[in-house]
């Protein structure tokens, strides 16, 4: 799948070859005004379809129409168009572990039967819970539409990003990675289903005690407020994916050095424990 000579459509992103990418930003505009079809040039050919891209505008004081009913729209709007393509394999959608793990009760293992529980995130309204409520709603129409019109549907479900980019801005995921520093060619044959793709669990203490140890110039806490030095890691269960054949290649320790050499080679973090200003 994707092979030489067919052609593959990413949402929010640019690939150097072999490529037909969409712009998120234009698009949603587009539909923000109600326009249907605004993927559909993009699409028309693709054999595959990552779908990647979505809001994320933690301070918008709109969130059901800023963030939330675009990210549905979003979503439908792709699958809409991969649909009327009639060349479109399969559509791979990336989740989150927000999808599964926020609810009133906390597990300490969970796995893709998981969902968050919507009214509680509503109710609360914690920190980004627009966001999570915009990915959670989104996939489960994306499932429904999917069932509905026979579409090879795959959903990809990363707890925390962490490693080396290319944006030149502190990706989100890594704001939270690396917080305790700022204080703030493989081939598996995947089945339609969601897939939760974490390598390693660990606790804030566990990741602490690491970067201190890795980088003892910025005299990295490892005690925290309100957090119990028997704090346990919870578990996201990636079976599912290790036994079609799936690999982890990284390290712990790799994917946050990876991270923390290229903030430094962008100048986003300093080269001591200065004032540390992310952009």
């Amino acid at each position: 799948m994707g092979s030489d000579g067919e052609m593959v459509c990413m949402t929010g992103a640019s690939l150097d070859h072999g490529s037909s990418c969409c712009s998120w930003n234009a698009v949603m505009s587009q539909l923000e005004e109600g326009e249907e079809g605004s993927f559909d040039d993009a699409i028309q050919g693709c054999t595959v379809v990552f779908h990647v891209a979505t809001p994320m505008d933690f301070e918008s004081k709109d969130p059901e129409n800023d963030v939330i009913k675009p990210t549905i729209n979003g979503v439908l709007s792709i699958m809409k168009a991969c649909a009327k393509a009639e060349t479109v394999r399969r559509l791979v959608f990336t989740s989150s572990a927000g999808t599964i793990d926020v609810a009133e009760h906390q597990k300490p293992f969970y796995d893709e039967t998981c969902w968050s529980g919507l009214a509680f995130i509503q109710a609360k309204k914690m920190t980004g819970w627009m966001y999570v409520v915009s990915k959670t709603m989104a996939e489960q129409a994306a499932w429904k539409f999917a069932k509905e019109n026979n579409i090879d549907f795959v959903s990809i479900i990363p707890p925390l990003v962490v490693g080396p980019f290319i944006m030149q801005s502190m990706p989100p995921s890594l704001i939270t990675a690396l917080s305790p520093i700022t204080g703030t060619g493989f081939s598996v044959i995947f089945h339609k289903g969601r897939y939760i793709c974490a390598s390693h669990h660990a606790t804030i203490l566990d990741i602490a005690k690491m970067l201190r140890e890795k980088y003892p110039e910025y005299n990295v806490p490892t005690e925290f407020k309100d957090v119990d030095e028997s704090l346990k890691s919870v578990e996201f269960s990636s079976k599912k994916l290790t036994d079609l054949g799936f690999e982890f290649k990284c390290s712990l320790e790799d994917m946050f050095t990876g991270a923390v050499e290229t903030c430094r080679e962008k100048g986003l973090l300093p080269l001591s424990n200065e004032k540390i200003d992310i952009k």
